[in-house]
């Protein structure tokens, strides 16, 4: 764009205005204002930067009008003598004069020299590139999860830039699909999965590798995944090997897996093309978790799925001869079944079920034998009854003892004073041990605090409330801390009751109140704890019980 002569042909620069304005697809009056601006900076240079000029373009005619603004100020905020006056020196010309009043004077049209035109050409080229950015952005801020045509414009360190037509976008190295090769002016299709608003401009992300864009293909080739009639509720991949997809049908008559597959396949071989030969599990989607852990493990054959919905783990056992099938290559299959159902899935062998329920049961008789000294066969069918701890026998129904097999009224009697006697012991014996750690009494008084989590924390130096108070939730439950390069595993004072997240906050909220470092709030704490751990036995068996479990 040439400012050699400012005062050139006007629909010259309205037809300047209008191509560049065609050619970066924004809007001309934004290119007129760039230019108004550019005229406007060189106009300073050369009558001096204090004055106060000002440029307009008639985007109708051309027509350049040039003016020097005068304000008037009050006489003690006088601070620029070109381009203001103050209400004393003006009322002396003009008798109506008012604080911020402007007085215009047109000036001359000029020509630019060759400093003045380059800064105006700067400042066009600043103006109009980032009007394009903007346009760029409100253009594809919203098309987020669409899958987008491109070509490519060039390959740099493995990151492939895209040409998107009206927009730019880049497809880093680790959003392609392994060992997927791309030359200049090839052709691509990529999903969209973010826009980012940054300095140097708008970032189009763009992958072949997400999740969203095996979906979108799917609804591309399956009429009724577009229709809604069938929908994708999750994807797991490993771009380029082995992916899972989980299809729900909202018409009963439909079969999902079946109608994304199609006739001989053809619907998802369409797929597989796009992806590179990418395997792909298509399973029916279920509300009910264990069913649908079971159909994500497919192809293994599942014996049994236990759940532990507190800390999102699931145990599957699965036949011997089926565990290498289950766990996949490289643990491909049993990693995908996790991503695709949010379950953290550990894989045992029904053999390994079997030693560890039978090591179980071993552990649990010779608990009974010992604290209710009772012999190996009442211990037995106590295990076998379903009695896991020496509190659930202590506090249980009477009745529930009675009515085992061999056992009558006074047997149950018996058994449960044993227990409570043992239990008892047991308190004063851990009690002591508090007592010897030094641990004081007031935090015992702590909502959720019982004594086996009090010596825990004695062992770990918290031996009183503000020593709890000061914790953070990792040094609780334990952690990673960054040390170099290497994450080290940092043990938590109560590691061992492996408490939730929450948990562990409604401690240390509990034990600041306690301190009086902060009020207590109107909802009560301890539903915060554990909605079933209203008392302190219950908690110290839980305690116990995972004890046991982290021994194993």
């Amino acid at each position: 764009m040439s400012f050699t002569g400012i005062s050139a042909n006007r629909q010259e620069l309205l037809q300047i205005a209008d191509a560049v304005a065609r050619e970066k697809s924004i809007d001309k009056g934004v290119v007129i204002e760039a230019i108004e601006e550019a005229i406007q900076k060189a106009a300073r240079t050369r009558y001096g930067a204090d004055h106060d000029i000002r440029v307009h373009i008639d985007p109708r005619s051309g027509e350049m009008t040039i003016t020097r603004v005068v304000t008037v100020v009050a006489d003690e905020e006088l601070e620029f003598e070109n381009a203001q006056r103050t209400l004393t020196e003006a009322l002396k010309d003009d008798a109506d004069a008012f604080v911020g009043k402007t007085y215009e004077e047109t000036l001359p049209p000029f020509e630019l020299g060759r400093v003045q035109t380059q800064m105006a050409r700067q400042v066009v080229t600043h103006k109009v590139r980032e009007a394009e950015r903007e346009r760029q952005y409100d253009e594809f801020k919203d098309r987020v999860g669409e899958i987008v045509n491109g070509t490519v414009r060039r390959v740099e360190y493995g990151n492939v830039i895209v040409d998107l037509g009206r927009g730019e976008g880049i497809m880093r190295r680790d959003q392609s699909i392994p060992r997927e090769a791309f030359q200049v002016n090839d052709r691509i299709r990529a999903y969209i999965y973010d826009v980012r608003r940054e300095t140097k401009g708008p970032q189009i992300m763009l992958s072949r590798a997400h999740g969203g864009f095996m979906a979108k293909l799917f609804a591309q080739e399956v009429p009724e995944v577009y229709d809604g009639v069938i929908e994708i509720k999750s994807v797991a991949r490993d771009p380029g090997s082995r992916a899972k997809m989980a299809v729900l049908s909202n018409d009963s008559s439909i079969d999902p897996v079946g109608a994304c597959v199609g006739m001989r396949g053809s619907r998802v071989q369409a797929v597989v093309a796009e992806l590179q030969n990418e395997k792909i599990d298509i399973i029916q989607w279920s509300p009910d978790e264990a069913t649908f852990i079971v159909n994500a493990l497919a192809p293994a054959e599942v014996s049994k799925v236990v759940l532990d919905e507190e800390e999102d783990r699931v145990e599957v056992v699965v036949p011997d001869e089926q565990l290498s099938l289950a766990i996949g290559r490289r643990g491909q299959n049993v990693r995908l079944a996790s991503q695709l159902t949010g379950w953290q899935v550990d894989i045992i062998t029904e053999a390994q079920d079997s030693e560890r329920r039978q090591k179980e049961f071993a552990e649990r008789t010779a608990l009974f034998q010992e604290a209710l000294d009772v012999d190996e066969v009442i211990a037995q069918l106590l295990v076998t009854e379903g009695f896991s701890s020496v509190e659930d026998l202590a506090w249980v129904d009477e009745n529930e003892i009675a009515t085992i097999e061999g056992f009558d009224e006074d047997t149950a009697s018996e058994l449960q004073a044993r227990a409570r006697d043992f239990l008892e012991r047991e308190a004063a014996e851990q009690n002591a041990k508090r007592v010897e750690l030094g641990v004081e009494d007031a935090l015992l008084d702590i909502i959720g605090i019982t004594l086996p989590m009090a010596i825990a924390l004695g062992e770990a130096g918290v031996k009183t409330v503000e020593d709890l108070a000061d914790l953070a939730t990792d040094e609780i439950r334990g952690g990673f801390e960054q040390r170099g390069s290497d994450k080290v595993k940092v043990p938590g004072a109560l590691e061992s009751f492996s408490l939730s997240v929450a948990d562990a906050e409604a401690l240390i909220l509990n034990a600041r109140i306690s301190a009086g470092w902060i009020e207590a709030p109107e909802a009560p704490i301890e539903e915060d704890v554990a909605e079933d751990d209203t008392n302190e036995d219950t908690f110290a068996e839980e305690g116990e019980t995972n004890d046991a479990e982290s021994e194993q």
